[in-house]
């Protein structure tokens, strides 16, 4: 069609110099509306409005206390986040942290901020209460838990050596992805099903060891483990205050040590569960006198091994304690 009205535009164009006057008027308006056509079909698809882009996918910015809560969150949201876990150098104490500059400016422009609570990471709420950014959503895995202390003893914050803290806290996390991000909900959903299988998988490990080793006596330098050791069953026999002044950063009285260290040499403990990340002359002398009378020591960490996810390093934890429990 656009050959066809070119080319009677331009043939009536010709024509107007052979014919009457009265004649050339109409055929001239005729010619115009024939060229129009024709440049009207050469310029249409160029203003035809070009389709709509299809909508960016949405990338959480996520801030976790420790690489720990760090991995859960990477896994529940998959590439639809982008996790900074602040705390992740399995040779450091987390308790002697210090945060800087760099850590304020990340948390005040993070979306989801998770911290442990129970005191393991204040520094994460002096931060955030000076970035004064009430649109963060902040998941605190202390206060998902619901554990509190007994009256006259301290919590253990340790919480994520608890599976069922745990479970609690992903459900927290994929339903606060879901809140900032509704189009991604199946896929947050479905990343934090296959999160929870593996911690019923844990869990189930747990009984295991329970149905075998219940009321088993074992010792710990401080309560990391504790969670994990109690849900298998096993009874610790540290005094309380020896384990409180090693994770204080405070001296034990030399009362409570040569206790502590009788459990060893009376072999009144199946192993030793020893915290490697915080050090000491008094968390020496107890993996000293452990190694010395042949009592098992399984070390434990508070934040993840190199290359390892939190998944499988609970499963090293617990196939850990199984061959020591076994000797």
């Amino acid at each position: 069609m656009v050959l066809a009205h070119g080319a009677f535009g331009i043939a009536a164009l010709h024509y107007l110099d052979g014919i009457d006057m009265n004649l050339a008027r109409p055929l001239a308006l005729l010619a115009a509306l024939a060229t129009g056509l024709t440049l009207a079909s050469c310029t249409s698809p160029a203003a035809t409005p070009s389709a709509s882009p299809s909508s960016t996918p949405v990338t959480l910015s996520v801030v976790a206390s420790t690489d720990v809560w760090g991995d859960l969150a990477a896994k529940v949201g998959g590439d639809r986040v982008n996790v900074t876990s602040i705390i992740d150098d399995p040779s450091k104490d987390p308790h002697e942290y210090e945060a800087n500059a760099q850590i304020q400016l990340t948390l005040s422009k993070a979306q989801v901020v998770i911290e442990n609570g129970g005191g393991y990471d204040d520094f994460v709420d002096t931060m955030l209460a000076a970035a004064k950014n009430p649109a963060i959503e902040r998941i605190n895995a202390v206060t998902v838990s619901g554990k509190q202390a007994s009256a006259g003893d301290e919590l253990n914050e340790h919480v994520w050596y608890d599976f069922g803290t745990v479970t609690k806290v992903v459900d927290a996390i994929s339903a606060t992805y879901t809140k900032l991000d509704p189009s991604d909900a199946a896929t947050f959903t479905a990343n934090a099903s296959t999160l929870k299988a593996s911690l019923a998988t844990l869990t189930q490990k747990e009984n295991d060891l329970k149905a075998t080793y219940a009321g088993q006596p074992v010792s710990i330098t401080e309560p990391v483990p504790l969670y994990m050791l109690e849900a298998i069953g096993l009874e610790n026999k540290t005094p309380e205050e020896f384990s409180e002044a090693v994770e204080n950063e405070s001296d034990v009285a030399p009362a409570v040590l040569n206790e502590t260290l009788k459990l060893y040499s009376d072999h009144a403990v199946k192993l030793l569960a020893y915290n490697e990340q915080t050090t000491g002359a008094q968390t020496d002398a107890v993996v000293k006198a452990a190694t010395a009378n042949n009592i098992p020591v399984v070390a434990f960490t508070e934040t993840l091994p190199a290359g390892k996810t939190y998944v499988s390093w609970m499963t090293d934890n617990l196939d850990a304690l199984a061959a020591a429990l076994a000797k």
